[in-house]
């Protein structure tokens, strides 16, 4: 039986890690911290983010949030990550991969969010860095894709350093704090990654 699209029967290790961040899929524990990051980041986050439920910052909006996430990932249609910087287990942000597709296209879509006491210091880049090779070789994915706000010049930089190739415009892509957005397409490719 082939699991999460692999030849294997074996799933893959959900933890990868590198450059001093761990990357694992959020658990009940990381409420708090999770939480009180995300609400002190708040205002930094919100042009770049969908609007938030009302009680997404609950414990049981949390509880809701792992549960979903669970069923994704045993479905393979996608796979959350927290972002720890490994030295004190601080949590830096977050990253999913989603939209994932199999059959002859094997894609998906990536997105992510750095709190803001951490932007800006290269932790997003080095957090794909770790999660891309994790992504094309464990998860067997050709393409990876991703999408941001033009003017999101912080997250346009994390791309391109981290070999993504713009390759379009889409309007109104999003909606992005409540407006339909356009939107920067970028795309990577399993081979573009090893030059």
């Amino acid at each position: 039986m082939a699991l999460f699209g692999l030849t294997s029967s074996v799933p893959p290790d959900l933890a990868p890690r590198g450059y001093g961040l761990l990357l694992r899929p959020p658990q009940m524990s990381d409420f708090p911290q999770w939480s009180k990051l995300r609400e002190d980041s708040r205002a930094f986050l919100t042009p770049w983010e969908p609007i938030w439920p009302s009680d997404d910052l609950t414990r049981s909006g949390f509880r809701r949030r792992l549960r979903r996430y669970a069923e994704d990932i045993a479905a393979d249609r996608a796979y959350p990550f927290l972002i720890f910087r490994m030295a004190d287990d601080m949590l830096l942000g977050g990253v999913t991969l989603a939209n994932v597709r199999r059959g002859i296209v094997q894609a998906g879509t990536i997105g992510y969010w750095v709190g803001e006491p951490f932007a800006g210091q290269g932790y997003m880049t080095l957090a794909l860095r770790v999660l891309l090779p994790f992504i094309f070789s464990e998860l067997n994915l050709h393409r990876i894709e991703a999408a941001c706000i033009p003017t999101n010049a912080a997250s346009v930089r994390v791309l391109e350093k981290c070999g993504f190739v713009r390759e379009g415009l889409a309007r109104r892509y999003l909606c992005i704090n409540g407006v339909w957005q356009d939107h920067c397409l970028f795309g990577l490719l399993n081979e573009d990654l090893r030059h």
